[in-house]
């Protein structure tokens, strides 16, 4: 087994064949104008309509217009086919409309129409306390297993240096910045992390999502005491961290502005479907969505 990037052909046809068919299966929580934001990213930058601002990458759109007060007024989505068809044509369907920072439309472009290379959407939300997301990424436990192999001098190489010398770049998936044992130890971390959510915290709703380079660990209590603010997350970064030496990404935890991987997305680099496991013996290759040849 082996991962690729997959081609704009296979994101087109996966957006619009096979995602709409896990729709009715997204976390209760995300609807069309729940989460703050919406996001895509490009492979290739797009240009807006006005002249002399620069093309994009990445785009975030809010699921609100608000007064000057912050309250909602309009609706950036009726309802989540919006989404969808924003997801499936971001540049035909921005929520911007007409305005000057809007996609332009490829139809008076010689520019192809945008794919999307990762779908996002916002962990602040306008309905529910600010979800709690811990991030676990293979790559930084490629990174530490690789200074652990390449003791000597480890601290003077570059990342890609210390992961050539220790044999990661030569395993499979050849080419990518952690082999397939470091995402089945991400998994295996991700479950340790719900255990501690439910052990240590008294979470009753937690979910683990495979997001194509690791897991997400969530939990989605919404009673008093599981709104965290910004320090009770440092303090849970500090005990995962140090308590339980699990190599998270402190940052997503803490940010405010954060975005997460949409459930069900493409994971388009490596050509896998994001989506809530319930086993850390997840097999990774059962990710591949039906669109996607060998």
């Amino acid at each position: 087994m082996t991962w690729r990037q997959a081609t704009r052909e296979e994101i087109y046809t996966y957006y619009a064949e096979e995602f709409p068919s896990y729709v009715d299966d997204l976390p209760e929580f995300i609807t069309a104008n729940g989460p703050k934001q919406y996001a895509v990213a490009f492979r290739d930058s797009h240009p807006v309509r006005k002249d002399d601002a620069p093309d994009k990458d990445f785009i975030r759109r809010d699921t609100w217009q608000t007064d000057r007060s912050g309250e909602r007024t309009t609706p950036a989505f009726s309802d989540f086919e919006d989404v969808v068809e924003f997801i499936q044509h971001p540049a035909r369907n921005d929520p911007l409309g007409r305005s000057n920072f809007a996609l332009a439309d490829p139809a008076v472009l010689e520019k192809s129409n945008p794919r999307p290379d990762a779908v996002y959407y916002a962990l602040n939300h306008w309905e529910r306390p600010w979800v709690l997301l811990v991030d676990i990424d293979a790559k930084e436990i490629a990174r530490q297993r690789a200074s652990a192999t390449i003791s000597e001098d480890s601290d003077d190489r570059d990342n890609e240096a210390l992961l050539d010398a220790a044999g990661i770049l030569d395993a499979e998936p050849v080419g990518y910045p952690y082999a397939f044992e470091d995402i089945d130890r991400a998994i295996e971390y991700g479950f340790e992390v719900r255990d501690v959510f439910e052990e240590d915290f008294n979470a009753e709703e937690t979910m683990v999502v495979y997001s194509g380079q690791g897991v997400h660990v969530y939990l989605l209590d919404t009673d008093l005491a599981h709104r965290y603010d910004e320090q009770s997350r440092e303090v849970l970064n500090d005990l995962l961290l140090e308590t339980y030496d699990i190599p998270i990404d402190p940052v997503v935890t803490a940010d405010r502005r954060r975005v997460a991987r949409l459930p069900y997305s493409l994971h388009a680099d490596v050509c896998s479907i994001v989506q809530p496991i319930e086993s850390p013996n997840f097999d990774v290759r059962s990710a591949t969505p039906e669109v996607i040849g060998e």
